[in-house]
């Protein structure tokens, strides 16, 4: 009673803070903020330890930085809470069923649900507002710039520059969908994968924004004839050639991920993406201290997760095999601490120095932490030119592999199990990785006797050829732990082979091998970057870095930048303290505290869990055996183990034919149905078109995809 007590207040305290948030940008670009509220505020606010700062970071900064530390305490008490209460059963509820269902299913913008559609355009509504009232106050109180300019140049250079107002806004909210291991984002139930769509909106919006502000000013400079302005960089007011530099950096990172040109040249593609340090510190010497208050939570969010993740990755990963499927499909498995834990569908991003230094990749954690506490796995599909040099490795009889690896990351809770009665899982070729976590958390929910509700599973995937069957080999683990699938457990598998009219005749148990590395000293098992307690040490981290940010800001404030300005306002042709100087202060101080707070807190963790990394690594490697081989193929059924036999029996397979999905999931049966699905853009669609019919009011939709 008292954490559903505490769960409701905070929820309310969150919910309140960024309420309030939003009606402080709402209010932002109006007569009564402008002309009433800001003399009042910038009185009281902007003092001498934090100058022009002062009020934004109390509007601006502030509530996400309180949400995002309080989000961590919740999210800890959270985790242990249903670690307690794993056995009780789940009260389902869909009264907001109808807000989750997909409304719009479009190529540009994916499948759309009601919530995202409602908040997308009261966003839309927010820019438009803003852009509105920013032209209502600016016309009233025209400016002319120039001797002799004209009303219309001053409006278009009005116009221009507002719209640089409205992309900050979307600059607001860029970053927050692209921190993994964000504490916002869990607070409404996302994921930072999941997220990606909504960094891609922003993104397009603010460029969009951008490139009309820039060429906007650049018309303007040019009917004015003051082209001369593109080479300025005021020491006390916005340097156009920050702005500039910032533009162009900008520009390569939106051409490169156009979707035609980011899945041709992926690289490409992210090797610009990493331009973003530089497109910040440009744009921000551009807008100024002032301006970086307004979007420094995201920002401020997003190093802290960017540098935690640096950390983590400067330890190699301790591989331990490597079992090669005749689908062109590896299983990837590495030595893990029993600390770490995960839910279903989560994700590792992992680097192989010896391919490349710079290219991570993100891969499904197909193990489950309660089923293999000392080890993790994830699967590879063989596809670009990353994937085709691992596995030209794997076949060189390589002894040892160095790998680096972020993460996992993945959803707070295993909410697509215990939210519905039974679960409809749609894959299309390397889309069944996610599905094959979902199965192994069933089958250990089943041995739990106290548990009484295990939805039933329906598992329809689709594959190109014979061989691509041999995935589902995955669905039971490597380890030599036993494996025992109660009866409890209704799997059904329906598997199509869609390019092939009959099983060929191949021994496909022959194909499968299994390699094994040996260990390195350097090598370390996967263990939480935080210690056990993530949630709370990095709500450390936050507030920590934050408070020292606020404090160092105040004293370089008082006792440096604001005696030379004081100076230099008494001297009429040196004016205040540098404009950019200023804004390099800022980012220097916040890079600094992040970089104290991130690395002590990193290394007090690390310290905490040595002795159970070093046990960890004590544990014997095992001995080379053959890979149990694919269940698919007449083997002799004496040599399979029992769990083998019984998903040889729930397994059906459909040569030369698709799914009818449509019938399927309209004729299965029962009045809570989760769909979730995972494949091709075209499969997703399909599915997610069917559940948003009126036919399909018991079908709940949820959409996992890798093509971002």
């Amino acid at each position: 009673m008292n954490y559903m007590m505490m769960k409701t207040v905070s929820r309310m305290t969150f919910l309140a803070v960024f309420v309030g948030w939003l009606m402080v940008w709402v209010f932002l670009p109006t007569k009564i903020y402008m002309q009433v509220w800001t003399p009042v505020l910038n009185s009281k606010l902007n003092s001498t330890y934090f100058g022009v700062q002062g009020t934004n970071l109390l509007l601006f900064t502030f509530p996400m930085m309180f949400i995002a530390a309080l989000g961590c305490v919740y999210l800890h008490v959270q985790n242990k809470s249903e670690n307690i209460n794993k056995s009780k059963s789940v009260v389902r509820s869909h009264r907001l069923g109808f807000w989750r269902r997909p409304v719009l299913v479009m190529a540009p913008l994916g499948i759309v649900t009601a919530v995202e559609l409602a908040f997308a355009a009261m966003f839309v509504s927010l820019l438009i507002w803003s852009l509105s009232n920013y032209l209502y106050v600016s016309f009233g109180h025209l400016h002319m710039h120039k001797a002799g300019e004209k009303v219309w140049e001053a409006k278009f250079r009005s116009v221009s520059l507002r719209l640089g107002y409205v992309g900050n806004i979307c600059w607001a909210f860029l970053f927050f969908p692209v921190t993994r291991g964000s504490s916002i984002l869990p607070l409404v139930g996302l994921t930072s994968e999941s997220s990606i769509k909504y960094h891609i909106w922003l993104g397009h919006l603010s460029m969009i924004l951008f490139a009309a502000h820039t060429i906007g000013f650049i018309i303007y400079w040019a009917i004015t004839h003051q082209m001369a302005q593109m080479l300025e960089w005021s020491q006390d007011w916005v340097s156009n050639v920050a702005g500039e530099i910032a533009i162009l950096f900008a520009l390569a990172m939106w051409v490169t991920s156009i979707p035609r040109v980011r899945r041709k040249m992926f690289e490409l593609f992210l090797y610009t993406h990493h331009l973003y340090t530089l497109y910040i510190f440009f744009y921000v010497l551009h807008v100024g201290v002032a301006y970086f208050c307004m979007i420094l939570p995201g920002i401020f969010l997003f190093l802290v997760d960017r540098f935690i993740r640096f950390l983590q990755s400067r330890e190699s990963a301790r591989l331990l095999s490597a079992r090669l499927l005749p689908c062109d499909t590896v299983e990837l498995s590495f030595s893990k601490s029993p600390g770490l834990n995960y839910n279903p569908t989560s994700i590792m991003f992992i680097n192989v120095p010896s391919i490349s230094k710079l290219q991570w990749h993100p891969f499904t954690v197909i193990s489950n932490c309660n089923m293999e506490a000392d080890k993790l796995s994830i699967v590879i599909k063989r596809g670009g030119n990353w994937s085709q040099k691992l596995f030209q490795q794997f076949s060189s009889s390589v002894e040892h592999v160095k790998v680096s690896v972020e993460g996992p990351y993945g959803p707070t809770s295993s909410h697509l199990l215990r939210r519905h009665e039974s679960l409809v899982m749609v894959s299309g070729g390397s889309g069944i990785t996610p599905f094959i976590s979902l199965i192994r958390e069933i089958i250990f929910q089943s041995q739990n006797a106290n548990l009484n509700t295990i939805p039933r599973v329906l598992l329809i995937c689709a594959f190109k050829n014979s061989m691509d069957l041999t995935t589902l080999d995955l669905l039971l683990p490597i380890s030599g732990t036993p494996i025992q699938i109660s009866t409890r457990v209704q799997l059904q598998i329906e598997a199509y082979v869609t390019r092939e009219n009959e099983q060929p005749a191949a021994d496909a148990q022959k194909l499968i091998q299994t390699i094994w590395f040996k260990p390195n000293p350097s090598d370390s098992p996967i263990s939480p970057t935080l210690g056990p307690n993530n949630w709370l040490w990095l709500g450390a981290i936050i507030s920590s870095s934050f408070v020292m940010f606020l404090l160092f800001l105040g004293i370089v404030t008082r006792y440096y930048i604001y005696p030379i300005s004081e100076e230099n306002t008494s001297n009429t042709s040196t004016g205040t303290y540098n404009f950019s100087l200023s804004s390099l202060w800022d980012m220097f101080l916040v890079s600094c505290c992040i970089l104290v707070a991130s690395s002590a807190i990193f290394l007090w963790c690390k310290k905490q869990n040595f002795m159970e990394g070093k046990q960890t690594q004590k544990m014997e490697v095992p001995t080379p055996r053959t890979s149990p081989g694919s269940w698919f193929y007449e083997a002799d059924s004496e040599l399979e183990s029992l769990p083998h036999q019984l998903l040889v029996q729930a397994t059906k397979v459909h040569f030369g034919a698709r799914p009818n999905l449509k019938k399927i999931l309209l004729g299965w049966e029962g009045s809570d149905i989760g769909v979730v699905v995972c494949g091709p853009r075209k499969m997703r669609h399909e599915v997610a078109e069917i559940c948003s019919t009126s036919l399909a009011k018991n079908l709940h939709l949820e959409s996992i995809s890798f093509n971002w």
